[in-house]
């Protein structure tokens, strides 16, 4: 593969049918994935060119796509696991996080799995088919955690995962499957655990990841403030967070999961640990809200921390 212009989900598509061509061992499975190409259409075509034997439709059972996922990975397969949302992948975290993720620890064993999948709100999916459910698996020794936000991480970061030898989540926001579009004559390249700064800045800096960067970007478009976009969750790229948190002395963590002990606490609590001397004010977090995603279109808006709040956070800490 070498040019390319098109969506991020059109990103995903090529990447797994880049990760396919060069290795036999890369396979994908899951609901819908083969004859019909998939929920959102990211496997459309895959089933035509490498076959049923590596492109497999499973019955509706996250359970069963996961221990066959990992089973593979265990007889030396690259398997790429499909939840149809991301938000059913809790129906098989025992699997992922008690047996997937603890192989190594356990005997040794390496389980090359990426569980991919939609998450995320903005498209009216209502309580079961808009969460970001990140929260739930980080914290489990032996599982990555990566979520793009742009078209580039989108197809560098999937391939990075399939040939990680450790078991990856990689939550895709589908909100940004065919809003962003981008292009490139040479495939890019990126490497798990390594944070990218989306805009430079001197008077604060916004951590953030997957869709929430772009809020971000419309929020402080006239501001002097820098956005880190951490693109992987776990491992956590410390060093660029703790750099750039010293130099701007000001911080907003940024999620779209849920404030209250999501994911933006821990970054923020590690951020306060280690950068405590070097900040001119208190590490402020903003979040989605207490509740269940909504399913109507205002009060889902209501429920994202979108650019007008975020501004205001921002006006709030640069205050301080």
């Amino acid at each position: 593969m070498t040019a390319f212009s098109g969506t991020y989900v059109e990103a995903i598509r090529q990447a797994l049918h880049d990760a396919m061509e060069a290795d036999p061992r890369v396979c994908c499975l899951g609901e819908d994935i083969g004859v019909y190409g998939g929920a959102f259409r990211a496997t459309e075509g895959l089933l035509e060119r490498f076959g049923a034997a590596r492109v497999i439709d499973t019955p509706i059972s996250e359970q069963a796509i996961a221990g066959a996922a990992i089973g593979a990975a265990l007889m030396g397969q690259r398997p790429v696991a499909e939840f149809q949302f991301m938000d059913f992948a809790l129906l098989a975290s025992d699997l992922i996080v008690n047996f997937a993720a603890k192989a190594h620890w356990r005997w040794g064993a390496t389980v090359p799995t990426v569980f991919r999948g939609p998450s995320g709100a903005g498209n009216g999916g209502g309580p079961f088919h808009s969460q970001n459910p990140e929260g739930h698996f980080l914290g489990s020794p032996g599982l990555k955690v990566v979520a793009p936000g742009t078209v580039r991480d989108a197809y560098a970061l999937l391939r990075a995962a399939i040939e990680d030898p450790d078991p990856v989540l990689f939550l895709e926001h589908k909100h940004l499957y065919r809003r962003l579009k981008d292009q490139w004559e040479e495939p890019p390249a990126a490497r798990l655990g390594e944070a990218a700064l989306r805009r430079d800045g001197a008077r604060a800096c916004v951590v953030t990841y997957g869709a929430a960067q772009h809020a971000a970007l419309e929020a402080l478009a006239d501001l002097d403030v820098a956005v880190l976009d951490l693109r992987t969750l776990w491992p956590l790229d410390e060093e660029a967070v703790a750099t750039l948190a010293k130099r701007t002395h000001r911080v907003l963590v940024l999620t779209e999961a849920s404030l209250n002990y999501g994911p933006g606490a821990e970054l923020a609590a590690r951020i306060g640990e280690t950068c405590f001397g070097w900040l001119d004010a208190p590490v402020m977090r903003l979040g989605a809200a207490d509740t269940p995603v909504p399913a109507s279109s205002p009060l889902e808006a209501a429920y994202l921390p979108g650019p007008a709040q975020i501004r205001a956070g921002l006006d709030r800490l640069l205050a301080w």
